[in-house]
């Protein structure tokens, strides 16, 4: 998030519950099996896990699961549970208590532990831990990779994305690999299941996973299955494209399901080769304002 922050949506600019999850019953009935609520933060949404037991309702979805940044996530892993959700990813960048606090702007790292154990209990699993690695910054990861000896979660390292120019200080997971390697070996899982873009290995003596994203280093869009409905209503088929689709619109329009599942498909015809991300002079939104 811009330091200086952003201008808050008005209320009537988001998206309702009940067009939420029209849209998420239109796209599982295009063939979408999974959904993934994610944000901003999707836990300070007033009601939120109304609209969790909404969606988890819907026929034929196999997996529902959300993405937060954990603060919350001990009041709410019960109630979100019971209501229907699958799982839950959670960004966790470091466990140094200054580190946290410098890269979330002031938040206490033992709530989010306090979240990640309370998931673990009411069953949202596999937890897991998204930590993106800069250099000079959050690049002593040994207290992360305990986690994974105590906890049986999936700790992935996500290469840095940059929403603007191309930024140098990230680090490739090849180089965070070579490290973790010094701790033990690592040996390759195979997932077979198709869900995302992570490559797994376990650790030796770990209760949980490694994982790495490469978006930046070894992209993956030729294997991307995803797409992204904005706050404000936007359909994307890329985060670093300026393709978009105005489902709000339609939606306020009174379209129906046919209608949203041939704006589905238009979306996913849309999907780029491969994203544009070294393309210095594209003109795109922020990553706040998309939801990465």
């Amino acid at each position: 998030m811009p330091a200086e922050g952003i201008k808050l949506l008005e209320h009537a600019d988001i998206l309702r519950f009940e067009e939420i999850t029209k849209f998420a019953r239109a796209a599982v009935a295009a063939g979408f099996s999974r959904i993934r609520l994610t944000g901003g933060e999707p836990l300070v949404r007033k009601d939120i896990v109304t609209l969790v037991k909404a969606i988890a309702s819907i026929k034929g979805l196999k997996d529902l699961s959300l993405t937060t940044n954990g603060i919350l996530l001990e009041k709410y892993a019960l109630p979100l549970k019971e209501a229907g959700l699958t799982r839950v990813n959670i960004s966790l960048d470091s466990l140094d208590k200054e580190t946290y606090a410098k890269m979330t702007r002031g938040a206490d790292v033992k709530r989010v532990l306090r979240g990640i154990e309370k998931a673990i209990s009411a069953g949202l699993t596999p937890v897991k831990l998204n930590a993106v690695i800069i250099k000079g910054l959050n690049e002593d990861i040994g207290a992360l990779l305990k986690l994974v000896f105590k906890h049986p979660v999936d700790l992935r390292f996500i290469e840095l994305m940059p929403y603007k120019d191309y930024d140098y200080s990230f680090v490739p997971y090849c180089q965070l690999k070579k490290t973790i390697e010094k701790m033990g070996k690592l040996s390759a899982v195979k997932t077979g299941n198709g869900k995302g873009p992570a490559k797994y290995f376990k650790l030796q003596g770990a209760k949980g996973r490694i994982g790495f994203i490469s978006g930046v280093s070894q992209e993956f869009c030729n294997d991307c299955n995803r797409l992204r409905l904005t706050s404000d209503g936007k359909l994307r088929g890329c985060l670093f494209s300026e393709h978009e689709i105005d489902i709000k619109k339609r939606l306020r329009e009174g379209a129906s399901d046919k209608e949203l599942k041939s704006l589905i498909t238009q979306a996913v015809l849309l999907k780029p080769k491969e994203h544009p991300l070294f393309e210095r002079k594209i003109k795109r939104k922020e990553m706040s304002r998309i939801g990465g």
